[in-house]
């Protein structure tokens, strides 16, 4: 067997692999819960043959359940893939949305509207908190891009990432103290991250500008394995690295904030995932590890949701707390394998 063939077959187990666990993780989310529904009805409701006496499963399943999985598997993705497009523009493997503030800029542009669009006019909607958290996203990250024309050490524009998100925070806990009780209640709920209270018109709204930003990001893989090997070497292919490296930007900006507008902060995916996602396929080419990281997401935050809802049931666990102790270990790991990795270079 041919190395190429070594490679396929190795692409072809690990999707297969993703795959099976992503439907095994949907159903478990479907089924537990307060109120545990067995496999055979479950099937059965989609379907659409469920017993008539089951009314209260249908609509514990259709109205609740299912929009929130949805919305975990959508948002999971989409927050790998924009880790991925991170670590990609600063060729660094520890860059991700919320170590580099990009989560809180967004996180300070939705506070800003829900503490005073929503008070004035008593109104908001998915697609206003989804506009607003893009540009907070944008505005974080083009203060990162600004340091870097100044600050050529990765790990030390790391560190002012970190103090950017710091500032975000910083900023939107000043307006809270000028917000109202409900408001504040609304906002620290919403902060602190859940898939809770997930409704179908979020998920049609998160599904269309996901999907449109994946399929932009997919369609960039050929110059951005270009880009992987260089800025000049992606100019002689015939890259406009400036144009390239702005729309980088723009796609991941749009798919963390996406995810921030509707579940609120959700640390260490954009970092772990994609790191997990490279080892197991053995290859960094963004043909293979966009959709790879995607799937990878999906499942991940997916099975968070899981445990955030069945741990200390009936209480209910914030999912940025779960992931956080499950995707921590995972960036300390990376970041020791890397450490030793340039030791044995030298």
């Amino acid at each position: 067997m041919s190395e190429r063939e070594c490679r396929n077959r190795r692409y072809t187990l690990v999707f297969s692999a993703l795959t099976v666990l992503l439907f095994a993780v949907f159903l478990l989310n479907l089924s537990m819960g307060s109120r545990q529904i067995p496999m055979e009805d479950i099937l059965g409701i989609l379907g659409g043959k469920a017993d008539p006496a089951m009314e209260t499963e249908a609509a514990i399943l259709m109205k609740i359940r299912l929009p929130r999985i949805l919305m975990a598997l959508i948002l999971g993705g989409a927050l790998a893939v924009s880790g991925f497009l991170l670590q990609t523009f600063f060729a660094n493997p520890i860059a991700g949305p919320f170590i580099l503030g990009i989560s809180s800029g967004a996180k300070m542009a939705v506070a800003v509207v829900m503490i005073t669009v929503v008070a004035r006019f008593h109104t908001s909607s998915s697609g206003m908190l989804v506009l607003a958290a893009f540009f907070g996203a944008l505005g974080a990250t083009s203060m990162i891009l600004l340091l870097s024309q100044r600050i050529r050490n990765m790990a030390a524009l790391l560190v002012a990432g970190i103090m950017i998100g710091y500032i975000c925070s910083a900023i939107t806990d000043f307006l809270v103290t000028f917000a109202e009780d409900s408001q504040v209640a609304n906002l620290r709920n919403w902060s602190m991250g859940s898939f809770s209270g997930m409704a179908w018109e979020d998920v049609r709204t998160a599904g269309c500008i996901i999907a449109a930003a994946f399929l932009a990001a997919f369609f960039l893989s050929k110059p951005m394995g270009a880009y992987q090997l260089g800025e000049a070497y992606a100019q002689s292919m015939g890259v406009n690295v400036r144009l390239f490296r702005a729309a980088l930007i723009l796609i991941s900006s749009l798919l963390s904030a996406a995810v921030t507008a509707f579940a609120g902060p959700i640390s260490f995916v954009g970092i772990a995932v994609p790191f997990l996602v490279r080892a197991a396929f053995g290859t960094a080419k963004p043909l293979i590890v966009i959709p790879g990281c995607f799937l990878a997401g999906a499942v991940f935050v997916a099975l968070c949701d899981l445990i955030a809802r069945m741990a200390l049931s009936p209480m209910e666990l914030n999912i940025s707390t779960v992931t956080a102790i499950f995707g921590a270990p995972v960036v300390i790991f990376m970041m020791v394998s890397r450490r030793q990795g340039n030791r044995g270079e030298r």
